[in-house]
């Protein structure tokens, strides 16, 4: 039997997350192909450890409508004793629902994935680490992609299959794809995210911190209660109901530390926490903590990075 990974083509390119998917696919000890549209095609066949894509043909816009992309793996699911996407709002969509179509298996947000086909997954915001293992004929697992390492983009030479598309699903319409441009990088696969909460106060401060992070290459986040209050958009969500992130480092400003929030990025290599109280809860997690005024900190990274810029 194989694994399947389902790729994401945008902007133009392979996403990374499908590339750290495929490292986690590799765990598995299988055969690993890529499904994705025609036009990723052979960015997909050059991804090291890939031996076969399936390239969806003709227009396949609608393939990423969960309905359709569903059915499309319910198609090859005889092929298959594992289906995986990265854990982004196409996988937690299409998944759940090609799995009670196959009679499948589903697990959501995998960290881990060994050759004996156990799982590994986070329960109760991370307070659990459960290790699963399935009877299913198929399993259908979305994967943190932080979680892995992505497989190298070039030095691979898979044969690339033509496929059909599935019928779209009647009753849902793709209309328009909008994006969230928050920073140059991908917050769910960044080396280092600077995130803000409540404390910013401002979505002016949280502009700032945008353009800070922007300035040395990282992607800006934010708690929930920064965006509740509107200061970032939904997509730079960090925690429990937004992305999961485990970068290099981890910048917290004004960020209390709810569980909630501790959730989403508590597995980060190292993490930097600024806040003017002492008891915050974000210093339990914290590798390095300041406690003042993080309006004074942000200044001093600034005045840092502009000596460093001349």
């Amino acid at each position: 039997m194989r694994s399947l990974v389902v790729g994401e083509w945008e902007h133009g390119a392979i996403a990374e997350s499908t590339r750290r998917t495929v490292t986690a696919a590799l765990q598995r000890g299988l055969p690993v192909d890529v499904l994705v549209p025609a036009a990723g095609a052979p960015a997909a066949a050059r991804i090291a450890g890939v031996e076969r894509v399936l390239a969806i043909t003709g227009d396949a816009a609608h393939a990423h409508v969960p309905e359709t992309l569903g059915t499309q793996l319910r198609s090859f699911s005889n092929d298959y004793t594992l289906i995986v996407a990265s854990h982004r709002n196409l996988g937690r969509s299409a998944l759940p629902r090609a799995a009670a179509l196959t009679d499948g298996a589903f697990l959501a947000d995998v960290t881990d994935i060994d050759a004996q086909g156990r799982f590994t997954r986070g329960l109760y915001a991370g307070s659990v680490i459960a290790r699963v293992t399935v009877t299913a004929r198929v399993t259908l697992a979305t994967v943190r992609a932080s979680s892995f390492s992505a497989a190298e983009a070039s030095g691979g030479a898979a044969t690339i299959v033509e496929t059909e598309p599935a019928p779209p699903f009647e009753k849902t319409k793709l209309v328009e794809r909008q994006t969230s441009e928050q920073s140059r990088s991908d917050l769910s696969t960044a080396r280092v995210v600077f995130s803000g909460g409540r404390g910013l106060a401002s979505k002016d401060s949280m502009d700032r911190l945008g353009s800070l992070a922007e300035r040395v290459g990282a992607a800006l986040g934010a708690s929930r209660a920064a965006v509740d209050a509107g200061y970032a958009p939904n997509a730079a969500q960090v925690g429990q109901t937004g992305k999961t992130v485990a970068p290099d480092v981890y910048f917290a400003f004004g960020i209390s530390g709810a569980i909630q929030h501790l959730a989403g990025m508590k597995d980060s290599k190292v993490i930097v926490a600024v806040n003017n109280d002492p008891d915050a809860p974000i210093f339990s997690v914290a590798d390095y903590g300041i406690v003042g005024d993080l309006f004074n900190v942000l200044g001093e990274l600034e005045a840092h990075i502009d000596a460093k810029a001349t």
